[in-house]
């Protein structure tokens, strides 16, 4: 059987995922996680680097913990066996070799390589993978990484954003820009998934994403990784220039430390198949609200039959988090694990009612 060799674009566009950029704090590390611990990774920025230079002093702290991951394959194709290549970005999580990337990045790979700002390589291995937040750790054996400072605080619309990555191949490249919105969605009809899948909750941003950024990270000027990057609208589609998206830390850091602990994510399942409701559809119905999750169908026997939830029904709230689209729910359930109990706020025939839904896990 002819063997065939193709190259693979990790960071695709819209239509698969892309995105890199990511951080670098260096201070302190903490013994028990290997953790950077920090309070202005910026402050070990490099001398020489003017105060007035935010940017190059964010990439002077972020550079080192930039990796490009080199990633390789075969899938068999109706062509044959076909060897697949292909290159994506890494952020250093621990200084004890736990590297968080895109699971695209990784997906359907068996020789993963991890190469260093210093030169370095290392043969890498893939600790677990999250389809679901397209998140993915890779471990390398070495103990003296220069970790990453994740952000704690949510990012706030129109402040600066610096990306760095591995664009095309070229490896720490840095782009900036600032953040142009939070709460976005990427539907899973562009992203190749269910809608389970879909990518919410996301950071925008107009810094400069390619593809081969993919899986790097999004820092805010004190040099503090606020996201992972994930995808981008081609211009040449779209028609729309510098629009990107980056997973946000918190869900990025709660996904790899489950993989690192156990190898695998759990989600919350609920049972439901979502829509947006419009403000024509609304008006079609005469619905008393113009937004909310519109429940298409309910998956017999699941968590939110059980609840009493039907086909029509118009979720407006998760708990306190008013939800004006499925992507409001999916992101809003994502703060409860498997076994909790949610409360939904649900618009029926025009009345308003609460129904207690206990949520199970989705497998993968």
């Amino acid at each position: 059987m002819k063997v065939h060799t193709l190259r693979r674009t990790l960071l695709l566009p819209l239509v698969a995922l892309t995105v890199l950029a990511f951080v670098l704090g260096v201070i302190y590390l903490d013994p028990d996680t290997g953790r950077t611990q920090t309070a202005d990774p910026v402050e070990s920025a490099r001398a020489g680097i003017p105060a007035d230079e935010p940017v190059a002093r964010v990439a002077s702290v972020l550079s080192p913990s930039v990796v490009q991951i080199n990633v390789s394959g075969i899938k068999q194709t109706p062509y044959g066996a076909q060897k697949q290549e292909g290159l994506g970005s890494g952020v250093i999580y621990r200084s004890d070799g736990y590297i968080i990337t895109n699971n695209h990045v990784v997906e359907g790979s068996r020789d993963v390589e991890v190469a260093f700002a210093d030169g370095t390589t290392e043969r890498g291995e893939i600790v677990g993978e999250d389809p679901t937040t397209d998140i993915a750790v890779v471990r390398v054996d070495r103990n003296d990484l220069p970790a990453a400072d994740f952000a704690g605080a949510d990012p706030i619309v129109g402040q600066m954003a610096v990306a760095v990555g591995s664009p095309s191949g070229f490896e720490s490249t840095v782009t900036s820009g600032i953040i142009s919105g939070t709460g976005r969605e990427v539907p899973a009809e562009y992203t190749g998934g269910t809608q389970a899948s879909s990518l919410v909750d996301l950071i925008q941003t107009d810094a400069a994403i390619s593809p081969g950024n993919s899986g790097g990270a999004l820092a805010d000027r004190e040099g503090r990784v606020m996201g992972i990057n994930v995808a981008y609208l081609p211009p040449a589609q779209t028609g729309a220039e510098n629009i990107g998206f980056a997973i946000p830390s918190e869900t990025a850091v709660s996904v790899a430390d489950q993989l690192i602990e156990n190898g695998e994510a759990v989600h919350p399942y609920v049972g439901v198949y979502l829509s947006d409701l419009t403000k024509e559809t609304a008006s079609r119905f005469e619905s008393p609200v113009d937004s909310g999750a519109l429940i298409e169908e309910v998956e017999p026997g699941s968590p939110a039959d059980e609840a009493g939830i039907q086909r029509g029904d118009i979720i407006t709230a998760a708990g306190s988090e008013e939800v004006r689209s499925s992507g409001d729910l999916l992101s809003a359930l994502r703060n409860y694990m498997p076994g909790d109990t949610v409360q939904l706020t649900v618009l029926r025939n025009g009345e308003k009612i609460t129904l207690q839904v206990d949520l199970a896990e989705r497998r993968q």
